[in-house]
């Protein structure tokens, strides 16, 4: 999901009539076929998705971020993997994390590494990666960015980083229920079922780190996009509500740090590198 949030009008008007479906809305989203897209919020808000973007190279707002990264890296929401894949060959470690099978599917055919889970199960290298991305409107997982966050935070080193995309300032905290309309270009107009979403600005982010029990030392724009970089406030460490990390709360098939890791991929790929490693035995996940 992106941002670029604006007030609703009326929907298109079907021509080759509606559907509602249940199923994973975002599956459709993350079709090449010609087709528009967008969250549809019950503040009557609507948040356009640009989808033919995500299948493409990092843009340059989405390349300053991957520049910032200096080690081992989660992308929570990965889509389709554009950002994965760049955090990859930039050198760096990079996993993303999608609760859709087909982002997951995407992301593996491009030949990066990711698995198919939500953010708050057991993840990989908990409490050891140097930076996690929320980006593309991604804070709004769950619909509680306090929530979020305070995940976010068990999975960084203390040293660690989590970088979020931002709506611009003005458009506060928003929290509600939200939907996935598409529109075929045959006219076709699909509707997921309703969500818990949530949407934050670059003012209120700073309340909703403290409350997560972080810090906000920069907020930044590339291009038109905002965006925050999050800390633990020296001494906080995993404290004040957090679950420290342990290696009893990683995947069964998982140990060691985020650094030096070696995944086995669906098909013949397999990234390694030095002595230490995370072995995720069966990263392609049998619920994929």
């Amino acid at each position: 999901m992106t941002l670029g949030t604006r007030a609703a009008g009326p929907l298109p008007a079907p021509v080759a009539g509606e559907i509602e479906t249940r199923e994973d809305g975002f599956a459709a989203a993350l079709d090449r076929r010609p087709a528009r897209h967008w969250l549809l919020h019950s503040d009557g808000r609507r948040s356009p998705l640009p989808v033919g973007r995500w299948h493409g190279p990092p843009e340059p707002a989405s390349a300053a971020v991957v520049a910032r990264c200096t080690g081992p890296t989660l992308d929570v929401g990965c889509g389709p993997g554009r950002l994965t894949l760049a955090l990859t060959r930039a050198g760096h470690t990079a996993v993303g994390v999608d609760v859709s099978a087909q982002a997951v599917r995407l992301t593996r055919r491009r030949g990066a590494v990711a698995i198919h889970r939500d953010v708050f199960s057991p993840l990989p290298g908990e409490g050891r990666w140097a930076h996690v991305l929320l980006m593309d409107g991604n804070i709004g997982i769950g619909g509680d960015p306090v929530a979020l966050l305070g995940r976010c935070r068990e999975l960084i080193r203390p040293e660690g980083t989590v970088i979020v995309e931002l709506e611009p300032p003005g458009l506060g905290l928003w929290r509600g229920r939200s939907r996935l309309v598409s529109l075929s270009a045959d006219g076709e107009l699909r509707r997921s079922g309703t969500f818990s979403w949530a949407r934050l600005d670059a003012v209120a982010v700073h309340d909703v780190a403290a409350a997560s029990g972080m810090v906000v030392p920069e907020v930044f724009r590339a291009g038109r996009r905002w965006f925050g970089a999050l800390v633990v406030p020296p001494g906080r460490g995993h404290q004040a509500g957090s679950r420290a990390p342990s290696a009893g709360r990683c995947h069964p098939g998982v140990r060691g740090e985020p650094e030096g890791i070696a995944h086995r991929l669906v098909g013949p790929a397999l990234i390694s590198s030095g002595p230490t490693s995370i072995v995720l035995t069966e990263i392609t996940d049998r619920r994929s």
